[in-house]
């Protein structure tokens, strides 16, 4: 068993779930399906770092980290219910035994981004979501590259101003980490990442 796994397994495990490497294998099977190069176990333990640095400032730090784990379970590139299809997906393996159950698929919903969240753990499941934009410009890059290639039904331009929209969305918010704690860390150099993406030529 390797640590991702191990990790998972003592959360549900201690979080009321059963079966905790049955079900660990189908979040596996899930987040290594061939549609994706960015929404993978690679994005989940990344979030997971970002929770371990916030942890202390979280209200129920577990509760967060299972709606981190389950976020992307079900991505289907262009849909637009994958957030309501991941806290189903959710709620099924939880059968009624994972305490915060109703609380963790709220939380799971919120990683659309569309609005903004009252609720501590759930701005703390946004922001750590999007810790990304705030990362090292090349870091940055690299994951438009990823999230670019789960997009091959779109051509150049018309995937460029699909991402333009949601990024142009971010920028006008007051803020957009809506913790302290992420706003410290992410905030300045996000905006910065925004900024530079949104400075390059629209595809012809």
């Amino acid at each position: 068993m390797n640590l991702t796994q191990a990790r998972f397994v003592a959360l549900w495990s201690c979080s009321g779930g059963t079966h905790a490497e049955d079900v660990y294998g189908m979040l596996e099977r899930c987040y290594t399906e061939p549609a994706r190069h960015y929404h993978t176990l690679a994005h989940v333990r990344r979030c997971l770092r970002h929770l371990d640095l916030a942890r202390g400032s979280i209200p129920e730090p577990d509760a967060v980290e299972l709606a981190l784990w389950f976020h992307d379970v079900i991505f289907v590139p262009g849909a637009k219910n994958n957030e309501q299809s991941s806290a189903d997906w959710f709620r099924r393996r939880a059968g009624g035994r994972i305490r915060a159950c109703d609380h963790i698929c709220a939380m799971i919903l919120a990683t659309t981004h569309l609005g903004i969240a009252a609720e501590l753990d759930t701005r703390f499941v946004c922001d750590i979501d999007l810790a990304v934009l705030g990362a090292s410009l090349r870091r940055f890059r690299e994951d438009g590259r990823l999230l670019r290639a789960e997009r091959p039904d779109l051509d150049d331009r018309a995937y460029d101003l699909h991402e333009r929209t949601i990024l142009r969305g971010l920028l006008v918010r007051p803020r957009i980490y809506l913790t302290d704690f992420f706003y410290t860390r992410c905030e300045t150099r996000a905006r910065r990442n925004l900024s530079w993406r949104l400075g390059l030529p629209i595809p012809e």
